[in-house]
C-alpha cells in the first residue's frame, strides 16, 4: 500500500519532467531515503525459474536502473529478482530529450531512451560491489551499440565482461528505440545472434542463464519461430514483453509521441502474446510476463496465462516502489486462499488467453 509520504513524493515528482522525476528518484533510492520492505517471501511464493531460486516471482524489468545505481536497495524493495540495464559495450547518450512521458490518464508510459547508459565498464564495476551481496537473484539486460557495425557482437561481448557478477543475462533484440533492432528478431538473424551469445556462454567459468526478450508485436506465426530458434540455441527462457508501438485506445496528450508504450496499455496486448507463446513452447521453456501489471490479480493473471515469473516498471512510475511489495502479498494472499504455489497456478488458464 502506498504510504502518504510516498503519495507526497509521488505528487511532488510528477510536477518534473518524467526523465528528471525518475533520475531524482533513483538518487534518493540509492541514498536510502526511501523506506523499504525487505524480501516478501513464503512456501506459496517461492519458485525456481531456469535453475534461480526465487523467494518470490515478482521481479522488476530492466529500465528502472539502467546503469546498476541501486542494486542493495532494488534487492530489499519486495522483488524476487531484479534486473538492470541495458548495458551496451560503450558508453551511449540515447536519443534526443524528450523521450520519457507519462500517459496519465491512461496508465501508461512512452519512452524513447534508445540504451542510454554508462557503458559496460562502469556497470560491471557497480555489479561486481553489489550484485554478489544482495539477496536476490541480479540479471542484465544486454544491449547494442546505435553505431555497431557488429551488433551480435556487442550482445556477445557485454555478456562476456558482466558474467562473473549477474546470476543471469537478457538479450534485447526488442527495443523499439534502437534502429532496426527489431529486425534481429527474425528466424535467420536471431539465430546467427544467440549461436554466438551461446558460444560466448560456454566459455564462461562458470554456466549462465541466458534470457530473450521480445516484442508483443509479433504475428503467430513469429511468435512460433521465435520459439523454435529459442529451442534449438539453448537459451534458457523468454521474457514476453517488451513495449509496443500499437497506440490503440489512447486518450492522454502524449499518445502521439514516437516510442515503445508500457503499462496498463499493454497488458491485454502481452499477456495475449506470452498465451500464445506459453503454447508454441509446450513446456519445453519457462516464460516470464512482462506488460501492464499494477495488481496482484494481474500478476496471477500472467502466470495463468503460462508465465512462470513476472516482472514490473511502470506501475511503480504511477504508484511508487511500495507497489511492488504490494503485489506480491496481494498474490500471497490469493494463492494462500486457493491453496496453491505459483508453480501449481503456471499455465492452468492460458486458454483463456487464446
Amino acid at each position: 500500500m502506498t504510504t502518504l509520504y510516498e503519495r507526497l513524493g509521488m505528487a511532488a515528482l510528477h510536477r518534473l519532467d518524467p526523465e528528471t522525476a525518475h533520475d531524482l528518484a533513483l538518487k534518493a533510492l540509492a541514498a536510502g531515503l526511501v523506506p523499504l520492505p525487505g524480501l516478501v517471501t513464503s512456501d506459496r511464493l517461492a519458485t525456481s525459474v531456469a535453475g534461480l531460486a526465487l523467494a518470490n516471482p515478482v521481479g522488476l524489468a530492466a529500465g528502472f536502473d539502467k546503469n546498476a545505481r541501486a542494486i542493495p536497495q532494488l534487492a530489499r524493495a519486495g522483488f524476487g529478482f531484479v534486473e538492470v540495464g541495458a548495458a551496451t559495450p560503450r558508453p551511449q547518450p540515447g536519443n534526443p530529450k524528450p523521450r520519457l512521458f507519462r500517459l496519465t490518464e491512461d496508465r501508461g508510459v512512452i519512452n524513447r531512451f534508445g540504451f542510454n547508459n554508462e557503458g559496460m565498464e562502469a556497470i560491471a564495476t557497480r555489479l561486481a560491489r553489489d550484485a554478489g551481496r544482495a539477496q536476490v537473484p541480479v540479471g542484465l539486460n544486454l544491449g547494442a551499440n546505435k553505431d555497431s557495425a557488429d551488433r551480435s557482437g556487442d550482445f556477445a561481448t557485454v555478456l562476456a565482461r558482466v558474467a562473473p557478477h549477474v546470476a543471469f543475462a537478457t538479450v534485447n533484440v526488442s527495443s523499439p528505440n534502437t534502429e532496426k533492432l527489431r529486425d534481429l528478431q527474425g528466424r535467420a538473424a536471431l539465430s546467427a545472434l544467440l549461436n554466438r551469445v551461446m558460444e560466448t556462454r560456454a566459455g564462461l567459468a562458470r554456466p549462465l542463464p541466458v534470457f530473450l526478450k521480445i516484442a508483443p508485436d509479433l504475428t503467430g506465426d513469429e511468435v512460433e519461430e521465435i520459439a523454435e530458434v529459442a529451442v534449438a540455441t539453448g537459451v534458457d527462457a523468454i521474457i514476453a514483453t517488451n513495449t509496443t508501438l500499437a497506440r490503440d485506445g489512447l486518450t492522454s496528450a502524449h499518445r502521439g509521441e514516437a516510442g515503445g508504450l508500457s503499462g496498463a496499455p499493454l497488458f491485454e496486448k502481452s499477456t495475449r502474446l506470452l498465451a500464445r507463446l506459453s503454447v508454441a513452447l509446450d513446456g519445453r521453456l519457462p516464460v516470464i510476463g512482462v506488460g501492464g501489471i499494477a495488481t496482484a490479480d494481474q500478476a496471477y493473471e500472467k502466470l495463468r496465462a503460462g508465465a512462470s515469473a513476472v516482472q514490473m516498471y511502470s506501475a511503480l512510475v504511477f504508484g511508487g516502489l511500495s507497489v511492488a511489495a504490494g503485489v506480491v502479498r496481494g498474490l500471497d494472499a490469493r494463492l494462500a486462499r486457493e491453496g496453491r504455489t505459483v508453480a501449481e497456478v503456471t499455465g492452468t488458464g492460458r486458454g483463456d488467453w487464446l
